[in-house]
């Protein structure tokens, strides 16, 4: 894509900057490609969270290749990968990790604390939800402010530090529903589905076999952290930022910017945090699509994993069969017709 000249804010070194940004998740997506087979959409949203300073969360059935991606994004990246197993018997120092009685030099006998595998670039929170909420939250102050506090110290995380959790349908057996405050610390719900026959033949022909391809490393931790900051320096437009403020507001059933057929389907919409993530994902996307300024179509490609798991419906919309991103697309679409 070429600079279209509407880049007021966005120096010529920037402009340089977010076309190299294009060529990478060009390369990213063809190497992820000789292991993950389709997930094209999958592969966009992570990159989109990613580079936005985000957390993911990815839910499927069991068998769709959730942890396989995730340990092969990481490779790709060169950064560090830790793997927690989410079990119900999972204690929360197991994730942030805790004081051990050592012996020191002196021979005297000393607390030293013991990283917990919360302490990676890349965390995979694997089965999310078959802990217990305690456990699960433990990952929260990881999330929110990239710090550990255990025994009253508090430790700092290594930038960049993602969380991208697994999750398991949440009626299946031994699950526990994700808290409110939780779900609302991850950027996107990435949903994933079974792939086509096509690709399920393929994944057959290409997995099956003695080892799997060793992927490149295309990009360092520093340069990930620049494009971190390239992105959050895309330019937005008023009428943007006003769009994705309406579009939040109307999950909103108790406000009046709720469309009336919304009202008894939702019991609680989207917080301030869906607006600022909608303009962060859209700001990624246009950079990863090589443009130079957020556009609508950005916003919509970024509204429903930012707002699917911040609407929860109510017993009335689960009558009729209606889940969260059914209400939202409905909403997404109608809110498009009104422009």
């Amino acid at each position: 894509m070429t600079n279209s000249g509407a880049t007021p804010n966005l120096s010529d070194n920037d402009v340089q900057a977010i076309d190299r940004l294009r060529e990478l998740y060009g390369r990213l997506k063809k190497e992820l490609g000789k292991v993950i087979i389709g997930q094209h959409e999958v592969i966009e949203r992570l990159s989109i969270s990613m580079f936005a300073r985000g957390h993911a969360l990815l839910m499927g059935v069991p068998g769709l290749a959730k942890t396989l991606l995730v340990s092969k994004l990481s490779e790709t990246m060169s950064l560090s990968f830790s793997r927690i197993q989410f079990t119900p018997d999972l204690m929360p120092m197991d994730i942030t990790g805790t004081d051990i009685l050592q012996d020191g030099s002196d021979g005297r006998r000393e607390f030293q604390f013991i990283h917990g595998p919360v302490f990676a670039n890349i965390v995979l929170a694997d089965e999310i939800n078959r802990a217990p909420p305690k456990t699960q939250a433990a990952m929260l102050e990881a999330m929110q402010e990239q710090k550990v506090t255990v025994v009253g110290k508090t430790f700092r995380l290594e930038p960049p530090f993602f969380v991208l959790a697994t999750q398991n349908p949440v009626e299946q057996e031994g699950t526990y529903p994700l808290p409110e405050a939780q779900l609302d610390r991850f950027m996107f719900l990435i949903e994933l589905d079974y792939p086509t026959e096509e690709e399920e033949v393929l994944i057959a022909r290409t997995t099956t076999g003695d080892a799997l391809p060793q992927l490149e490393h295309l990009v360092t931790a520093a340069e990930i952290i620049e494009h971190q900051h390239l992105v959050r320096r895309v330019p937005v437009p008023d009428h943007i930022y006003q769009y994705a403020t309406k579009l939040v507001r109307k999950t909103r059933p108790q406000g009046t910017s709720a469309p009336a057929w919304l009202k008894p389907l939702v019991a609680w919409g989207a917080g301030p945090r869906a607006v600022q993530f909608l303009i962060l994902g859209a700001k990624a996307r246009a950079a990863l699509h090589g443009s130079y300024m957020v556009r609508l179509e950005d916003i919509h490609e970024v509204a429903v994993p930012v707002l699917t798991h911040r609407v929860i419906t109510t017993f009335a919309a689960q009558a009729e069969g209606l889940d969260a991103r059914q209400i939202v697309k409905r909403l997404i679409s109608e809110t498009m017709e009104e422009r």
